[in-house]
Formats: structure tokens, C-alpha cells, sequence
């Protein structure tokens, strides 16, 4: 595991970019495409409108890139909290990358139908190999923690933590009274780089038990994320990171 601190969620913002520009140039040299896994929320909605800013996005060759989600809310696409919406408003339609190439999680059909096309859509993609399983599948996987350690859709006390066959789901969350689409473990683990971006007070106690806790995965969804051939990071910013130990 790889933690790195900044000051407040701008320096934050401001190194994951640099951090990813250079992830994906390094990545094409050896490949002809870059397939991004992105995150909803407040934390990389800035990282985004950084990476369509005049100092990033030509850094970057957006021909080659290839778009995913972790999860979505079944909300219409018109709907301010609907992750692909923010994703296009800050980022996607301000770069150059062929629409084909981007692939959200369908909000006008049915919960279930639309996690099913959606696995259609990376197991196309990221193929079986003789093990049954691909060794790698994103390039890059941004994710977020919240103050109940949830990532993605994977919620404390759901049994969706624990899939280890389909690599994504639809779920009725009872507190949200909401169905939401979502990348499982298994998929997301086996990214080559998972990223969590994490800021805020409120969410320094997730992040001791998810980093230093016991693993009680049914309490800390996010324990469950351990990439089986990549790497993972952590970028925090100070006040995230005010309870762990030093």
C-alpha cells in the first residue's frame, strides 16, 4: 500500500493529476489503449476538471483512452447525481476522447438488466484467459471511501460485499431508497492501480479502520478492496489523515 498526505483536497487534486498523466503516458508505451475506471462524488470531481484544464489535457493522448464507472445511481442521466453526468460536465466533454469509448452503466432500463449488459460490456473487454480470469482489467481505478467505509456500492451489512463471481451488480439500498449499479470486488481488484481519494474530517475515522483496523469487511466494505496484481494508493489529505497512527 502506498499512502501519500497532502495539505487540503487542491494539492491533493493537483498530484493525483500529475500522478495519472504520467501513469497513463508510461502505460501507452506499451499498449495502444488506457482503460480509466472512474468515481462519483465531491473528492474527484476536482482531479477531473483539473485533467480537462489547459495544463493537463493536452498531456494526455485521449484517443487512447477508454472510459468505465465503479458504480451509478439509478437516477436519469439528467439527474445532478448521476456519476456519468458530473463525469461529462467537468471532464468528458471537454476532451477529445471518441464517444465509443465511453461506457456508462445504463439508467433507462431496468437494475438488473442494466448490471448484466454492463458485465457483457468488461468481460468483452478484459477476456478470460486459460485461468478463467483475466490477470489484469483497468489501467486505473479511482475510488472513494465514505464516512460509513463504504466504497463503490458495497455497503456495510450487505451481502454484496462478499460476491466473488459476478463483477457487477444492482442493489436496493434501504437507506438511500435507491437502487444503484455496481463494480464488485473481484473486477475492481483486479485493476493494475486502484486509487482511493479521500478528504474531510469526517472521514478520518473510516479511514483508521479500514487502513489499521481489524478486517471486518460487513463493517468496512472498503477492507475488501486488495488488488491480486496491481497496486494500490491512498491519497488523503490532512484532516482524512488526523487519526492515523504516525
Amino acid at each position: 500500500m502506498n499512502l501519500s498526505i497532502s495539505k487540503n483536497i487542491e494539492e491533493l487534486s493537483e498530484q493525483v493529476a500529475s500522478w495519472t498523466v504520467d501513469h497513463i503516458k508510461t502505460v501507452l508505451q506499451s499498449q495502444d489503449r488506457f482503460t480509466i475506471c472512474l468515481s462519483g462524488g465531491s473528492t474527484p470531481k476536482k482531479l477531473y476538471q483539473l485533467l480537462a484544464s489547459e495544463k493537463f489535457k493536452n498531456e494526455i493522448n485521449w484517443k487512447k483512452i477508454h472510459v468505465f464507472w465503479g458504480d451509478e445511481r439509478y437516477v436519469s442521466y439528467n439527474d445532478d447525481r448521476n456519476n456519468a453526468k458530473m463525469a461529462y460536465d467537468v471532464l468528458l466533454d471537454h476532451v477529445p476522447i471518441p464517444s465509443e469509448q465511453i461506457h456508462r452503466m445504463r439508467t433507462d432500463i431496468e437494475p438488473e438488466a442494466s448490471a448484466k449488459e454492463y458485465e457483457k460490456v468488461l468481460r468483452k473487454y478484459f477476456p478470460f484467459t486459460i485461468h478463467h480470469s483475466p490477470l489484469t482489467t483497468f489501467d486505473l481505478t479511482f475510488l472513494g471511501l465514505g464516512d460509513n467505509a463504504h466504497t463503490l456500492s458495497l455497503f456495510p451489512a450487505y451481502q454484496l460485499i462478499h460476491e466473488q463471481h459476478s463483477w457487477v451488480r444492482a442493489v436496493y439500498l434501504k437507506e438511500q431508497n435507491m437502487h444503484r449499479i455496481t463494480l464488485t470486488a473481484p473486477v475492481v481488484n483486479l485493476s493494475k492501480r486502484i486509487a482511493f481519494l479521500v478528504n474531510g474530517q469526517d472521514k478520518a475515522e473510516a479511514l483508521v479502520h479500514v487502513i489499521e483496523g481489524h478486517f471486518v469487511p460487513d463493517l468496512y466494505p472498503a477492507q475488501i478492496i486488495k488488488p491480486e496484481n496491481g497496486e494500490l494508493y491512498w491519497f488523503v489529505d490532512e484532516a482524512t489523515a488526523s487519526r492515523l497512527k504516525k
